[in-house]
């Protein structure tokens, strides 16, 4: 006979009818109660100095990220760099960590679109935040061709991907948000 396996503390499972299902944060319990101690400014080893551009790096909060991305005025983007420079700038810091923003605007993004299927007024434009080249991000909901659609019904002229890379939203210098 053998001994059914015991369940790792960091997979909780709730077992209902004999179906297993994870626990999860909602989206806007993500946005809404992040991590504690953020958002922090950490100090890293000498080799960030080169990689982020100093030695001093914030860690946001995803509410923090969001309340950029709503600052975004119709017809006008931001880049991630922009939303990194402006939370560096206003924490004192060096730079913003690129993988903590990333995720962050993935998440106010999945937030904007639970609130568009509640028929909430306001929600946040999440498909103005394009990559510093100026290409669409395929981690946003709907991917490029959801972005696509947004930024067409605001003006902007989508240019198609070439091979792998990402349509990219022609001329974007000119519309550019200043944070």
């Amino acid at each position: 006979m053998t001994k059914p396996k015991e369940k790792s503390p960091l997979n909780v499972r709730l077992e209902l009818g004999g179906t297993n299902l994870k626990t999860r944060k909602s989206w806007r319990e993500k946005l809404e109660n992040p991590p504690k101690g953020l958002p922090k400014v950490v100090r890293g080893p000498s080799s960030w100095e080169k990689r982020f551009g100093g030695r001093r790096v914030l860690v946001a909060t995803p509410l923090l990220v969001d309340g950029l991305i709503r600052k975004v005025r119709t017809g006008k983007l931001v880049t991630i760099k922009q939303i990194r420079g402006r939370l560096a700038k206003d924490f004192n810091a060096d730079s913003t960590c690129p993988l903590t923003t990333g995720i962050f605007v993935r998440i106010s993004a999945e937030v904007a679109e639970e609130d568009k299927r509640s028929e909430s007024k306001k929600i946040t434009p999440y498909w103005r935040v394009i990559r510093d080249n100026g290409s669409l991000n395929e981690k946003l909901p709907g991917g490029v061709k959801a972005q696509a659609a947004h930024l067409r019904k605001e003006g902007h002229v989508i240019l198609p991907g070439k091979g792998k890379k990402p349509p990219q939203v022609k001329d974007f210098e000119k519309y550019l948000q200043k944070l």
